[in-house]
């Protein structure tokens, strides 16, 4: 993707509704200080109603692009000239970026973000070594999925409580996912070499995850099983502190939110950023303060 010239102050921003939870400025503010861009990146409020307007402001150069966030990533690739192969495969949309010649490119970066997350921690992780198992069947398990598929997964198993939502995501990314009941967690888990929470289960507000349903899915796990959760507040989950008294490999979900923010800001601002342990440390006194 590429950004047009719209001006000395180069804008961008994160839209959803509501959307003051975002914590995208924090990370795209401390970017832009650190490589010295006269640019901007604020939140966005758009109801659903609103979210055409929106688009307009990206395609009149107003706006260079934004990040789409709930409830919009489903509506947004409707409303762009061309969607990424990832974009498509994930079936949403949560970066959008005008183009030099005025059209708007949505691409979804979510699954993208994900896997250097894991890569962070464990730099020699091959998808295509072992099957894959995700609890959830929503759009981040979608975009994660396909982002593995992608990469060479031999199979992704998915774990999950609605039947109609796993199958509409086997329907959607095809022969390499394979679905199972809760109560076959552990077979699903079998074999996995990755072990990922897509749901909310163990968010603050959230209901925690059924400590029968978490030692179901690391019951088979061996010393070399990695653990994710997309889940940053906490960002230690009971998830995430069991396999780690297991002496297991943990990623947390900061890590995905950080690394999917990435592609936006270079297209954007024409500057290709870096995860370092400042921009996490920022992140991590914003959320203790908030």
């Amino acid at each position: 993707m590429s950004a047009a010239d719209s001006g000395p102050v180069a804008r961008a921003g994160v839209i959803g509704w509501p959307v003051d939870h975002s914590l995208s400025p924090v990370m795209h503010r401390h970017w832009l200080s650190v490589h010295g861009i006269d640019g901007r990146y604020d939140r966005i409020p758009v109801p659903p109603d609103a979210l055409p307007a929106a688009f307009d402001r990206v395609r009149t150069g107003e706006l260079r692009g934004f990040n789409v966030t709930l409830p919009h990533k489903l509506a947004a690739p409707a409303l762009v000239d061309i969607v990424s192969d990832r974009a498509r495969r994930a079936g949403s949309v949560n970066t959008v970026v005008r183009r030099s010649d005025g059209s708007l490119e949505g691409d979804s970066t979510d699954g993208y973000g994900f896997l250097e997350s894991v890569r962070e921690i464990r730099p020699d992780y091959r998808p295509a070594a072992r099957p894959v198992c995700l609890l959830g069947a929503g759009g981040a398990a979608r975009s994660i999925a396909a982002v593995l598929l992608d990469a060479g997964c031999p199979e992704v198993r998915i774990v999950n409580r609605s039947p109609d939502r796993a199958a509409a995501l086997h329907d959607h990314l095809g022969d390499g996912i394979r679905l199972h009941d809760l109560d076959a967690a552990t077979v699903a888990a079998a074999g996995c070499g990755l072990l990922v929470n897509t749901t909310s289960l163990g968010m603050k507000g959230q209901p925690p995850m059924d400590p029968a349903l978490q030692g179901a899915l690391l019951a088979p796990a061996d010393d070399t099983v990695l653990v994710a959760d997309i889940v940053y507040t906490p960002l230690a989950t009971a998830l995430l502190q069991a396999a780690a008294a297991r002496g297991l490999a943990t990623v947390d979900g900061l890590g995905m939110l950080l690394h999917q923010g990435r592609p936006g800001f270079a297209a954007w601002f024409g500057v290709a950023p870096a995860v370092t342990a400042a921009l996490r440390q920022a992140m991590l006194d914003h959320l203790r303060a908030g």
